[in-house]
């Protein structure tokens, strides 16, 4: 028999107040908060770092729930400009819950399926970071991501078009041949400073960012998506890390139960 998702949560909560002994990751009603894409990015939003080392914020989006053919006064309502990035509402780690769509016109916006979230998409020239946080370690990795887009696009081409898991299924752009500003990674003292945020505003230890930097602006900084437990085997040493990070909950559960 198959379980409700609310159904399942509760059955691990019981578990967990019954064994106070297990360690728990990470809670199972946060990891369901940030599966939803209307509240994932708003610890993000709600941050107000030093830009010391660069601005980070979210790109203007909209939830549509139901009916697709409202969607292009929606759109106009809420000021979103042309194209934008569609993404199923819920993000429950399926292959189709991360497909994405990009719409270029108004015409098109009403062939989208709700539920979904609309992303105003920011150019920055085809490459995303992966930013990987497993408890205080963090790694980033580069990924080929949509390629950018020019206003004639927008006035020849009214279609949409499909992509699959964008930043999965690429090749890592690691070791490509790209411009150096486009290519640079993020500031590491401003990746720990997000990072050691969103754990605490989260209340998580296993996630990963997709973060873009606009093109043109060396220091500004998109968190477009936010992953529970991602693929870490496409992250550099993550059998070191990830042991570690496990090695590291032991000493702590124990001292507070000795023998």
């Amino acid at each position: 028999m198959l379980l409700a998702g609310k159904e399942w949560r509760r059955i691990l909560e019981d578990y967990r107040q019954s064994h106070p002994d297990v360690t728990v990751l990470d809670p199972p009603d946060a990891i369901q908060h940030i599966r939803n894409r209307q509240y994932m990015l708003q610890a993000v939003d709600e941050l107000k770092l030093s830009e010391s080392f660069g601005k980070v914020c979210v790109p203007r989006q909209l939830v549509v729930k139901k009916d697709a053919s409202s969607i292009p006064e929606l759109v106009n309502k809420a000021g979103l400009t042309l194209p934008l990035v569609a993404k199923p509402l819920v993000a429950d780690g399926s292959a189709k819950s991360h497909e994405l769509s990009l719409a270029y016109g108004a015409y098109s916006l009403q062939k989208l399926e709700p539920p979904l979230v609309l992303q105003e998409f920011v150019n920055h020239g085809g490459v995303l970071f992966k930013v990987y946080v497993v408890g205080d370690a963090i790694k980033v990795v580069r990924r080929f991501s949509l390629p950018d887009f020019c206003e004639r696009q927008l006035s020849k081409d009214d279609g949409i078009y499909y992509f699959p898991r964008v930043s999965c299924a690429a090749a890592s752009a690691d070791d490509a041949d790209l411009d150096p500003i486009v290519a640079e990674l993020p500031p590491r003292p401003l990746l720990e400073r997000l990072a050691k945020e969103l754990r605490r505003r989260l209340g998580l230890r296993l996630f990963n960012l997709d973060i873009i930097r606009e093109l043109g602006k060396r220091d500004a900084y998109y968190v477009i998506d936010i992953n529970y437990f991602p693929g870490y085997g496409k992250m550099p040493e993550y059998e070191h890390i990830f042991t570690d990070f496990l090695l590291s909950l032991v000493p702590a559960k124990y001292k507070k139960n000795p023998g």
